[in-house]
């Protein structure tokens, strides 16, 4: 009982660490005072109810968790959150802080969702499965988010074929300006692309300890690294250099597409995405 328990809290903790992450790449490309303080907290819980899960841990096996490669790794996932905190508050560094957290968010994942011998073959099968739940929910949430930015562009493509064809009516009226669309549609991707990193981490988690074999070259394995890398340099061209208006919905609706390709084309030609 206490064990599940325990197995709950770090999954909370994952849950929870996860939305942190998430705002700390809103903070680190927008320079979000809001998003960086939401983040801050939300790290901070996590913090906490590691420190909690470490101090039973002590309190039962009557040791430090450093003996083998799970234990360590939890404990190394807290010095990371730990010292991010700390960078948090004595220095702006959102570079250095979101991508600590990327490898700590993996570590505690691993530690979670990676069987040990105390753990019944029952329970451990558990384990795997809710680890397989979380990582397709967060990849719908991501693909949630990408197909309404892809909205957003084909609608800024939409009124800007009327405003240069000066073809003014209800239409114009009805949609927003462009500079909005323009902008839902970035804000919306950088919502999708940490979402999409993360549930890759847990995917390949989850494969490393499902799977005989690790399938990297799997097609749809390759093609959602693609779709990742394709969203990423769409925030490249945003954010470095300055591509904004209809070049920016164009290749939002190119990464669209590819994604759809890779959901249902090579989903299909998967070994192993039997759920796609």
């Amino acid at each position: 009982m206490i064990d599940t328990a325990m197995a709950r809290l770090n999954e909370g903790t994952i849950v929870i660490y996860a939305l942190s992450v998430l705002f700390y790449f809103i903070d680190f490309l927008q320079h979000n005072r809001k998003a960086g303080k939401m983040a801050f907290w939300l790290l901070s819980i996590v913090w906490t109810l590691q420190t909690v899960y470490l101090a039973y841990f002590m309190w039962v096996t009557g040791r430090f968790p450093v003996l083998n490669v799970t234990e360590a790794l939890y404990f190394y996932a807290w010095v990371l959150v730990t010292l991010s905190l700390v960078l948090t508050k004595l220095l702006r560094v959102d570079f250095i802080v979101f991508f600590t957290n990327v490898i700590g968010f993996s570590m505690i994942a691993i530690h979670t969702f990676s069987p040990t011998e105390q753990q019944s073959a029952a329970f451990s099968g558990q384990l795997v499965s809710e680890l397989l739940v979380i990582h397709i929910t967060m990849a719908i949430l991501s693909y949630g988010a990408f197909s309404l930015s892809f909205v957003f562009s084909v609608l800024y493509m939409f009124q800007y074929h009327l405003l240069k064809k000066k073809k003014w009516g209800k239409w114009l009226l009805r949609i927003e300006d462009l500079s909005k669309l323009d902008y839902m549609a970035y804000v919306l991707n950088v919502i999708g692309v940490p979402m999409l990193l993360l549930s890759l981490i847990l995917g390949v988690i989850w494969a490393y300890v499902s799977l005989e074999t690790l399938y990297w070259f799997d097609a749809k394995v390759l093609g959602s690294f693609v779709v990742l890398l394709l969203y990423s340099y769409y925030l490249y061209i945003r954010l470095i250099k300055e591509l904004q208006g209809k070049v920016a919905a164009l290749w939002n609706t190119a990464c669209f597409l590819v994604l759809m390709i890779n959901y249902f084309l090579l989903g299909s030609l998967s070994q192993f995405h039997w759920f796609s």
